[in-house]
């Protein structure tokens, strides 16, 4: 039984309200990366105006990060280029291999969504669910440092 104040009536009706529902966690996930991710309960902005700058930019990082997590499981198979700049990917593959000189063609998204869960502290064994919003978090802030240093050791070449 689902308590709600819109009424329904109908089969289709009914339906859609669950639908509704279901995606009720995804919601709560992306929230979760917004308060634990992102601190933004704790920061203090002082305006209105840096409160809703950073509101949008934190909600990107969230989206970013629920994509990351969600194609990472539905869409394994594709390009890593749908959801990672060339030199993030790039750096991605670097550091993960040990080598200074990554493929013309971008690996797989499943391979790195996995790269950066395991950057970001998860184990990857076989019982192990796949990886989370929180490691994939705590990974993507160390590919954002990688990404960095890349680029500067690109720069003296």
């Amino acid at each position: 039984m689902l308590l709600c104040s819109i009424p329904t009536q109908t089969l289709e009706e009914a339906l859609e309200r669950l639908s509704w529902y279901a995606r009720r966690w995804t919601i709560e996930t992306w929230h979760r990366v917004l308060k634990s991710g992102c601190q933004i309960e704790a920061r203090q902005f002082g305006t209105l105006e840096r409160f809703l700058r950073a509101t949008a930019l934190f909600a990107v990082i969230g989206w970013r990060i629920m994509c990351a997590t969600m194609l990472g499981r539905l869409e394994a198979d594709i390009p890593c280029s749908v959801l990672l700049q060339s030199l993030e990917w790039r750096a991605l593959y670097c550091r993960t291999h040990g080598t200074t000189k990554p493929p013309e063609e971008p690996p797989t998204l499943g391979d790195a969504v996995l790269w950066i869960a395991k950057l970001g502290g998860y184990l990857g064994r076989k019982s192990d669910d796949p990886p989370g919003a929180t490691v994939l978090w705590r990974g993507f802030l160390a590919l954002h440092e990688i990404t960095e240093m890349y680029r500067i050791f690109q720069k003296s070449e």
